[in-house]
């Protein structure tokens, strides 16, 4: 990743007291070097239809083996930009080729539309003048935010698409059994603030991107919460895919398999 590029984006939203309170202005020598380097972007015009056949396209090139490489390969390296390939791919791997009004929602929870709905994608019917600078921003400092946005999904595999093959090492491999060493060591009712805390000694990675790594987890399938009645009320606020997993859910040894093989499980 170019380091002027990257800084460029950077200095855009964040200071060292966070947040700007409004971003620089999408102009200048900077930002079109930036833009040439594929970190930073005009704004783009485009309908659902057009996002799910661009999907559609990206799948016949992306395997579940390279995302799960790439954030094998993340771990040890800390190139959070990579990591969340991984909930991208799951969340859009068996999304059927559709249209927005193909299937309605009576009660949506994400979407109005039926078959994002059903994959917990947050889907709009047309995207207009959408910035996604401030979405690749949030990919390259914690690993993503809004990882269940269809317009999050398919920038984050666009991108990646464009990443040279990534390669994972014993260390890394040593990191996952460690994180899922740490799912088994938690207690039936802790919460996944809990197992985020049992992360810090194991990985190494901020707070906030071992937030982004559960809710990456939780959407690829690896931490899902379970049916038993939850022993705390409302969930936590913190997360989305993970806020009502507790410690007696564990991790899905099928999905662990399925993109890592069996050599992490501790």
């Amino acid at each position: 990743m170019d380091k002027q590029a990257k800084k460029t984006l950077m200095n855009t939203f964040w200071t060292s007291a966070g947040w700007k309170s409004s971003p620089d202005a999408f102009a200048g020598e900077r930002f079109e070097y930036a833009k040439s380097k594929g970190l930073m972007f005009d704004p783009v015009t485009m309908t659902h239809d057009e996002i799910m056949k661009r999907l559609r396209e990206l799948h016949q090139v992306i395997t579940k083996e390279q995302v799960a490489a790439a954030f094998l390969h993340s771990l040890s390296t800390k190139k959070v930009h990579l990591r969340s390939a991984l909930s991208s791919w799951a969340l859009t791997s068996r999304l059927p080729l559709h249209t927005y009004e193909e299937r309605s929602v009576v009660r949506p929870s994400y979407s109005s539309c039926g078959d994002c709905n059903d994959h917990r994608l947050m889907a709009d019917r047309e995207y207009i003048e959408e910035d996604l600078n401030v979405l690749n921003f949030e990919r390259v400092k914690w690993g993503g935010i809004r990882l269940n946005w269809l317009l999050y999904c398919w920038m984050d595999l666009e991108l990646f698409s464009k990443e040279e093959a990534c390669e994972y090492t014993a260390e890394d491999t040593a990191i996952l059994t460690g994180m899922l060493q740490a799912v088994k060591d938690c207690g039936d009712y802790d919460s996944a603030r809990m197992l985020e805390k049992r992360w810090k000694a194991v990985v190494p990675s901020s707070k906030n991107e071992r937030d982004v790594i559960m809710e990456i987890w939780g959407y690829a399938g690896l931490l899902v919460p379970g049916d038993t009645p939850r022993k705390r009320t409302g969930g936590n606020s913190d997360f989305d895919a993970v806020a009502e997993w507790q410690g007696e859910d564990g991790y899905s040894q099928t999905a662990v398999e399925f993109y890592f093989g069996t050599q992490t499980l501790p």
